[in-house]
């Protein structure tokens, strides 16, 4: 073995001096800055009696190396040669590198506190586990909610909103970023960025978790396809943190609501977490809005303005104490800019949905009521002289659908881990049969196993084709048009959602090239992973779902008002209260009626009017009116639908 050099080992020992940290490294500058006077010292000392002893020479080494004012005092040329050299090393070691080291460490100490390591001193401030494309849209839900968000506020005794978002790699340029987004702009500066994830105990202290009014934990953008820990894992790992803060300084469980995308995983969700939580079911709710819109075409829009912020109506749930005796009947004609879509009684530590109940059934303190409505103001009673009329709506009849003979033809094209819960969620409906038709890169057998690991035995016809739907010659070859209907899948495979969709996009267009030739169109279903693609295909005739901005949505209203979880979960489910079409020939309507009177005649029928679907598009392309004035006259003409709820075996 060669022995290593001196200077290498002084090297090293100065080198992990250095590496050290600020103060150490200013240690080293010292030093040097001391060898340096020392040596300077001793050199002008033997010359002529200008010093008494050895520290003053020093001294007067010391003054020239920090100080290049004293060049001029000396006298004799080699005190000038000395001081000259000294105050060049003074330029290169005390000023060049002190500044270089302090210049460092404040950049250091400023990334630091950009990245957010510092804990939050906060109480009864909102919390979300993560922050990624796909979940700044809940953040925006959040601030963008006024009416829900100050009676939240007034329930929590605070001023004013907190928005705490734990990012893996927090900085300035996330903050930049969601200024950027719609809905949010200078409402960025509420928000307060740390560092960390959720599966980190440090990270949970740092955001103050345990001092939150409610944490929300969005599920994670992407899993990869052959890793062993999913995000509901990591959802799994973040509850059990909490619940180990909380038991270890005892103080209590904060309210949770956590995003999974397992429906399975529901009840290993609600085992690890012993306080007060909501699960929202990502992929199975996705896979219901999507299940119902096959079977009735248009209802995309209707969906897409309910769940969606600041883009029409949307579901309040209202609590029952000032209504406390009062009858539906009486609470709807009190609201004309609100429709009353039913009632939450509370049985059993559990919420009964009553959507579509009886017009005369009546409201207790401890009730819930459910409406629907453009703001949250319009949900307050209004004056007197506003009422409207009542309307009388009996015990409504349970429509029995009946089973379709007619299989309905489904081409899928593309993959994602939600299909599996899609066919879940058509074998559901048992009244109606499909025969499905996917078409992916992915190894059929994989996905026949997905699938069969998901749903066991299924009703569902599933045949699989390995091909890729954006080669126009083996898009052709599956003839589109031959189908009812045809979805295109956002894939999780791909690194991002914004080459995802890029690459559902250049499909659809691809798709409606080859439509454009046949003779029948069939119905086309969209789902993009990027929020900001959403109006990229504005004016294209397919109906188009942004799964983080329909999931955020959920998310944020549900932590604001968990009670709106079951509603959701009732409205959205095959059976009981759904939203569908009806045609105006099936009511005695005459040929000019306003909202009003379409609400009475719907009444009698046992369903509650929402609004009406036109068959051509206005201005901005849009089909729906929901939620008309009381008094609009309809002018509904051929081809329109109208917008029911009504109760379904």
């Amino acid at each position: 073995m060669q022995p290593l050099r001196l200077l290498d080992r002084i090297k090293f020992v100065l080198e992990r001096q250095l590496v050290k940290g600020a103060g150490f490294q200013l240690l080293v500058v010292a030093l040097f800055i001391a060898l340096i006077s020392l040596v300077g010292g001793l050199l002008v000392l033997p010359v002529g009696e200008t010093f008494e002893h050895a520290g003053a020479a020093i001294w007067w080494a010391f003054l020239r190396l920090t100080d290049p004012g004293y060049l001029g005092d000396d006298v004799g040329s080699w005190q000038r040669v000395v001081s000259t050299l000294l105050t060049i090393s003074g330029y290169v070691v005390f000023m060049g590198t002190l500044v270089a080291i302090l210049t460092r460490w404040l950049i250091a100490k400023m990334a630091d506190l950009e990245r957010g390591l510092t804990p939050v001193t906060l109480k009864n401030h909102l919390v979300v586990l993560g922050l990624s494309r796909q979940s700044q849209p809940l953040v925006s839900e959040l601030l963008a909610s006024s009416g829900r968000m100050k009676r939240f506020l007034e329930k929590h005794d605070t001023q004013r909103l907190n928005l705490v978002v734990l990012s893996e790699e927090a900085s300035a340029d996330q903050l930049i970023e969601l200024r950027s987004q719609p809905g949010i702009g200078r409402r960025a500066r509420r928000v307060i960025l740390r560092s960390g994830t959720a599966i980190q105990p440090e990270a949970l202290h740092r955001v103050a978790c345990l001092d939150a009014s409610v944490v929300i934990l969005p599920s994670a953008p992407n899993d990869s396809v052959h890793s062993l820990v999913s995000s509901d894992v990591e959802t799994v790992k973040a509850l059990l943190s909490i619940a180990s803060l909380a038991k270890q300084s005892r103080s209590d469980l904060p309210f949770v609501v956590a995003e999974i995308q397992d429906i399975r995983k529901r009840a290993v969700i609600e085992r690890a977490y012993p306080g007060a939580a909501e699960v929202v079911a990502g992929d199975a709710s996705i896979s219901r809005l999507v299940a119902q819109n096959l079977l009735h075409p248009g209802l995309s829009e209707v969906y897409n303005e309910i769940l969606t912020a600041g883009s029409g109506n949307e579901v309040y749930v209202r609590g029952g104490e000032s209504m406390a005796g009062s009858t539906l009947a009486e609470i709807a004609a009190a609201r004309p800019d609100a429709i009353v879509l039913g009632v939450l009684k509370h049985r059993d530590h559990e919420w009964d949905v009553r959507l579509v109940a009886p017009s005369d059934t009546r409201v207790e303190a401890e009730d819930r009521l459910i409406l629907l409505a453009r703001d949250y103001a319009d949900t307050e009673a209004s004056p007197v002289g506003q009422h409207l009329k009542t309307v009388h709506l009996p015990e409504p009849r349970m429509r029995t659908l009946a089973a379709n003979t007619e299989s309905r033809r489904i081409l899928i094209l593309g993959w994602n881990r939600r299909v599996p819960s899609l066919v879940a969620e058509l074998a559901s409906y048992q009244h109606a049969s499909f025969h499905v038709t996917f078409v992916s890169v992915v190894p059929q057998e994989e996905r026949e196993l997905t699938i069969r690991r998901y749903t066991g035995t299924t009703p569902v016809i599933c045949r699989h084709i390995e091909a890729d739907y954006m080669l126009e010659g083996e898009l052709r070859q599956l003839d589109p048009s031959a189908y009812d209907s045809i979805i295109l899948l956002s894939s999780d495979r791909l690194p991002s959602g914004e080459e995802a969709d890029a690459r559902a996009m250049v499909g659809y267009l691809q798709l409606e090239d080859l439509l454009s030739e046949a003779s029948s169109r069939p119905q086309v279903i969209m789902e993009l992973s990027d929020p900001g693609n959403r109006h990229l295909l504005d004016g294209y005739p397919a109906e188009m779902l942004v799964s983080p901005v329909i999931l955020s949505h959920v998310l944020a209203q549900v932590a604001l008002r968990r009670e709106l979880r079951v509603v959701l979960d009732e409205l959205f489910t095959a059976g009981g209260a759904e939203i569908q079409f009806r045609s105006p020939s099936d009511y005695p309507l005459p040929d000019s009626a306003d909202f009003h009177l379409l609400e009475k005649t719907l009444a009698e029928a046992g369903e509650i009017a929402l609004g009406v679907f036109r068959a051509e598009p206005d201005e901005r392309g849009r089909h729906l009116m929901l939620n008309p004035p009381r008094k609009q006259f309809l002018d509904i003409q051929a081809g329109d639908r109208l917008v029911v709820l009504c109760l379904t075996e």
